[in-house]
C-alpha cells in the first residue's frame, strides 16, 4: 500500500500482456466493444485505489491531531506520545520491503485489499482503550460541584500535611494526478474531523454534560478523541471491499501499446513491457524472485544519487515528522488556541498549501521539461528558501503566561529564576495546600494561580464555571487594582499582541509549507530517473520504508523528549507517577520545537548539494563523454566515406598513378 499509486496503475496494466509466443487477436485488433470492459475495471481499480489512498491519510492525519488529547487523557508525557505516533508506522518496518518487491509479481488487488483489512482494524483497535477505561477525571476545585455555598478555598486540606502527597486524582497521467490529490485531501479531512471531535467532551454519550465545568479553552479539556478513529476504521473496511473483486491483470488498451508520443517523464516511469513477460506456461516462483532481492539491494545501495538523495530525504522527513506532529501542541501552547482551532487552521490553511505547493511543482517541471539536473536543483532551491522562511518563526512567539511561582513571583514584579520557582509563599502560607494539584484560577490581577487554594482566597461562590473566588490574599499583593483581590475558574488569556502573533505565524506557515512542498515533485523524479527502470518498484519500497522508519518512528520520539525538557510544572497520577505537562516553558519550548526542526532541515540541504554534484559528476560527465564519442565516431565515419571514394576513384581504367606526369 505504500509503494507509488504511479506503480500500482502501471504494473497493474502491464501484468496483462499476453505472455511471448501467444498471439491474440482481440489484443491486436480490439474492437469498441473490448475495450468497455478494460476500460471499466481500469476505472474501477483507480477509483478504489483513489479511496484507500484517502483512507489512509485521513487516518494518519486524524492521529496528528489528536496527539494532545491523548497525552491528557492518559495523563502521559509527550515523548510517551511520541512512541505511539511512531508506532503507527513499525508495521512498515516488517511488511513493506517484501511487498514493495512481491507485490509487483502477485495478485495485487487482493495484496491492497488484504492491506485494507488490516489497517482498518488496527484504526478500530486504537479507539479500543476508550471503553475499558474509568470516565476521564480533571482537576478541579469542586468539592459540591452543585453548591451556591461560600466555601473557603483556603482551609480545604487543613487536616492534611504540607504538602498533601502526590496520591490523588488527576489516464495515465490523469489517472497519477488524481490518486496523488485524493491522498493529500485525505489530511486535511483528518485534521477536520480532529478539530470537530475535539470539541466534542471526551465522556460524550455516557455523562451529563451539564456537570462539565471545563470548556475546549482550558488546558484539561479532552475531547471526543476515540470517535474518529472509528470512522476512519470504518472506511477503511470499506474501502477493502473492491479490490476482493478485480483481476489479477487487465489487458493494455492498443492506443498505449502504439503509442510514441509520450513525454521523456512517461518514457522513464513506464518499464519496459518484456520484462514483465513470460514464456507460455512459465509461472514466477518465490524462490527464484527471493535469490535476486540481495543483489537488487545492492545494486540500489552502490548508485550513489540514490543512496545520497535516500539521506537527504530521510533527514529532511525527520525534521518535517516532528515538525508536524507538534504543531497542534505548538499552536496551543504558544498562541494559547484551544486543540479545535488548532487542527482547524492546519487541516484548512497549512495542508491546501502543501498539496497547491506539490501541483505547483508538477506543473513546473511539465511546463519547462525540466531536465533530471534541473529537477535536483529545483529540489534543492526549495528547501534552501522553505528554511529560511522558517527562521522567521523564531522571532514570532509569544511570552510566557503570568504564572505565580512559575514564571512571575506572587509580587509579579519580576519573572522567576529556575532556583527560585516555588508554588509557596507567605500570602498562602496559612492556607494547607497541594503542590501537585493544576486547578488553574484567573487572578483579577491578570496573573494565573497554580489553585485557588495557594492563591490564598478565603470566599468562593457559585458553582461549575461560573465559581467565584474573593479576598484571595496573594492576588491583593500584586493587583493594580485597589482592593479587588477576586478571581475566577480557569486560566488568564495571554497579552493582546499574542493572536496578532498567531496571526502572523499562519501566513508565514503558509509560505513556507508551499515554498517547501514545491520540490515534492522534482525530487519524486530525480528519485525515478536515477535508478534503472527494473528496479523502480523496489527502489520506491526501500525509499518508503527509509522514510517511515527511520524518520516517522524515531522523530515523534525525540521531538517529544526535547519539548518535555520545557515542562515548568508537571502532573501526577493517583498512583504518584508523573503524567502530563500542565505549563510550558514558551520561550524554551519554541526554541527546542524550531531549533531542532531547523537543525535538520540544515542538514538535509547540505546532502541535497552533494545530490546536485554527484549528479552532475555521475551522469552530465557521461553525457558529455557519450557525446564525444559520437562525434568521434562520425568523424572516422566520415573519414572511412572519403576514403572509400578515393579508393573507387584509383579504381577507374581512365585514372593510374603518375598520370599527370606523363602528361
Amino acid at each position: 500500500m505504500d509503494t507509488s499509486s504511479k506503480e500500482n496503475i502501471q504494473l497493474f496494466s502491464k501484468n496483462s500482456m499476453q505472455p511471448v509466443g501467444r498471439p491474440s487477436f482481440k489484443t491486436e485488433y480490439p474492437s469498441s466493444e473490448e475495450k468497455q470492459p478494460c476500460c471499466g475495471e481500469l476505472k474501477v481499480f483507480l477509483g478504489a485505489l483513489s479511496f484507500v489512498y484517502f483512507a489512509k491519510a485521513l487516518a494518519e492525519g486524524y492521529l496528528k491531531s489528536t496527539i494532545t488529547q491523548i497525552e491528557r487523557r492518559f495523563d502521559i508525557p509527550s515523548s510517551l506520545v511520541g512512541v505511539i505516533d511512531g508506532s503507527f508506522e513499525i508495521g512498515n518496518l516488517l511488511v513493506i520491503t517484501f511487498v514493495s518487491y512481491f507485490g509487483a509479481k502477485l495478485h495485487r488487488p487482493k495484496i491492497i485489499g488484504a492491506g485494507c483489512l488490516i489497517m482498518g482494524v488496527g484504526t478500530l483497535l486504537i479507539a479500543m482503550p476508550q471503553f475499558f477505561m474509568e470516565q476521564y477525571r480533571y482537576e478541579r476545585y469542586s468539592p459540591f460541584s452543585n453548591s451556591t455555598f461560600s466555601i473557603s478555598p483556603c482551609f480545604l486540606g487543613s487536616n492534611s500535611p504540607l504538602p498533601i502527597s502526590v496520591m490523588e486524582k488527576s489516464q495515465s497521467k490523469i489517472n497519477n494526478g488524481c490518486v496523488q490529490t485524493v491522498a493529500i485531501i485525505g489530511p486535511i479531512f483528518g485534521f477536520l474531523l480532529g478539530s470537530l471531535c475535539a470539541k466534542l467532551y471526551v465522556d460524550i454519550g455516557f455523562v451529563n454534560l451539564d456537570h462539565i465545568t471545563i470548556t475546549p479553552k482550558d488546558p484539561q479539556w479532552v475531547g471526543a478523541w476515540w470517535l474518529g478513529y472509528l470512522i476512519a476504521g470504518s472506511i477503511s473496511l470499506l474501502a477493502a471491499v473492491p479490490f476482493w473483486y478485480l483481476p489479477k491483470s487487465l489487458p493494455r488498451p492498443r492506443s498505449r501499446q502504439d503509442s510514441n508520443s509520450s513525454s521523456e517523464k512517461s518514457k522513464f516511469i513506464m518499464d519496459d513491457h518484456t520484462d514483465y513477460q513470460t514464456p507460455l506456461g512459465e509461472k514466477a516462483k518465490i524462490m527464484e524472485m527471493a535469490r535476486d532481492f540481495l543483489p537488487s539491494l545492492k545494486s540500489l545501495f552502490g548508485n550513489p544519487v540514490y543512496f545520497l538523495y535516500l539521506c537527504a530525504s530521510t533527514v529532511q522527513f525527520n525534521s518535517l515528522f516532528g515538525m508536524v506532529t507538534y504543531k497542534p501542541k505548538y499552536i496551543e501552547q504558544q498562541y494559547g488556541q484551544s486543540s479545535s482551532k488548532a487542527n482547524f487552521v492546519i487541516g484548512l490553511i497549512n495542508i491546501p498549501a502543501v498539496a497547491f505547493g506539490i501541483f505547483s511543482g508538477g506543473i513546473v517541471m511539465k511546463k519547462f521539461r525540466i531536465s533530471v539536473c534541473g529537477a535536483a536543483k529545483l529540489y534543492l532551491g526549495s528547501s534552501v528558501l522553505g528554511y529560511l522562511l522558517f527562521l522567521s518563526l523564531f522571532a514570532l512567539g509569544c511570552e510566557n503566561s503570568d504564572v505565580a511561582g512559575l514564571t512571575v513571583s506572587y509580587q509579579g514584579t519580576k519573572p522567576v529564576s529556575y532556583h527560585e520557582r516555588a508554588l509557596f509563599s507567605d500570602c498562602n502560607s496559612r492556607c494547607k495546600c497541594s503542590e501537585t494539584k493544576w486547578e488553574p484560577m484567573c487572578g483579577a490581577n491578570g496573573i494565573t494561580y497554580a489553585s485557588a487554594c495557594l492563591a490564598g482566597c478565603q470566599i468562593s461562590t457559585g458553582s461549575g464555571k461560573t465559581t467565584i473566588f474573593d479576598n484571595c490574599t496573594c492576588v491583593g499583593i500584586a493587583t493594580s487594582k485597589s482592593g479587588n483581590s477576586s478571581g475566577m475558574v480557569g486560566s488568564c488569556q495571554k497579552d493582546n499582541g499574542c493572536p496578532k502573533m498567531f496571526l502572523y505565524f499562519l501566513v508565514i506557515s503558509v509560505i513556507t509549507s508551499y515554498t517547501l512542498s514545491l520540490g515534492g515533485i522534482p525530487g519524486y523524479i530525480l528519485l525515478l530517473r536515477c535508478i534503472k527502470p527494473q528496479l523502480k518498484s523496489f527502489a520506491l519500497g526501500i525509499y518508503t520504508l527509509a522514510v517511515r522508519v527511520l524518520a516517522g518512528i524515531p522523530a515523534p520520539v525525540y521531538f517529544g523528549v526535547l519539548i518535555d525538557t520545557s515542562c515548568l510544572k508537571w502532573g501526577f497520577k493517583r498512583c504518584g507517577s508523573r503524567g502530563s505537562c500542565r505549563l510550558y516553558d514558551s520561550n524554551a519550548f519554541r526554541h527546542m520545537y524550531l531549533g531542532l526542526t531547523m537543525i535538520l532541515g540544515t542538514m538535509s540541504i547540505f546532502l541535497s548539494i552533494a545530490v546536485l554534484f554527484t549528479l552532475k559528476k555521475n551522469y552530465v560527465s557521461k553525457h558529455r563523454s557519450f557525446r564525444t564519442k559520437r562525434e568521434r565516431t562520425m568523424v572516422s565515419t566520415r573519414i572511412r566515406k572519403e576514403n572509400c571514394t578515393t579508393s573507387d576513384h584509383l579504381l577507374q581504367p581512365s585514372y593510374w598513378p603518375g598520370k599527370e606526369t606523363q602528361l
